[in-house]
């Protein structure tokens, strides 16, 4: 579903992200894993048009991307999760996620109902303003706010991070449940090594701007995380 081809990324002139090669097949739950500083979110970013590219090319369902704004790859089936959730905290929560409809490929006024069936707390709050909620109802939110775009490919830059293990279950809980049984295309960045292995149907490794693993899930041995993971 995703194909990126010889992608090469500058961070001032630092070189970043080095002919990358990567795919994400449709119908999977693939995780984008590595040590910190080593290229990932940059990488979403590129993906989804916040950061032009120096070089190569993003596919997406056999179109190029690369000419084509952030709010276009939305409207193409793209839904983003970006890493610290960024809502709107002086809007509602009804607001925050009406936001979503705007990008839509199917133009809606109404939030779907199957929102509030996937994340209840946010039918419960509809009036409450998003800089109100916890951080795990924030990062509920973004999920909701993503996914009203009733998205082909969902992408996420760690949805766990600084959020209760309560949530953290209920968010990977969610994740399985609309890629197995929805077939939604899942590509997340995720640091938690058990919840990539209770999630992901695949993996893919990146150090030092270049992808290093790709594979099966099952590919994230303990070997692989002490040479690639482990700091």
């Amino acid at each position: 579903m995703l194909q990126i081809k010889d992608l090469n990324q500058f961070y001032g002139g630092s070189h970043t992200l080095w002919n990358v090669d990567m795919d994400v097949p449709k119908g999977s739950c693939t995780c984008l894993m590595g040590r910190n500083g080593m290229g990932k979110t940059t990488l979403l970013r590129s993906i989804m048009g916040l950061l032009p590219l120096a070089s190569g090319q993003v596919i997406f369902d056999g179109q190029d991307l690369c000419a084509l704004p952030a709010e276009d790859r939305a409207h193409l089936g793209i839904g983003y999760v970006p890493q610290g959730r960024e809502i709107f905290s002086q809007l509602t929560v009804e607001e925050n996620l009406r936001v979503g409809l705007a990008a839509r490929r199917t133009p809606s006024r109404v939030v779907p109902e199957h929102i509030f069936g996937i994340f209840p707390v946010l039918g419960q709050m509809l009036r409450r303003r998003g800089g109100d909620l916890s951080g795990g109802q924030q990062q509920q939110l973004a999920i909701g706010r993503a996914l009203v775009l009733e998205p082909r490919l969902l992408i996420l830059d760690e949805p766990t991070e600084g959020i209760q293990p309560g949530i953290v279950q209920q968010i990977g809980d969610i994740l399985m449940r609309l890629n197995r049984e929805i077939g939604l295309t899942v590509l997340l960045v995720e640091q938690k090594l058990p919840f990539a292995r209770r999630v992901a149907s695949d993996v893919r490794i990146i150090d030092k701007g270049r992808v290093v693993v790709s594979g099966g899930i099952d590919a994230l041995t303990d070997s692989v995380v002490a040479q690639h993971l482990t700091v």
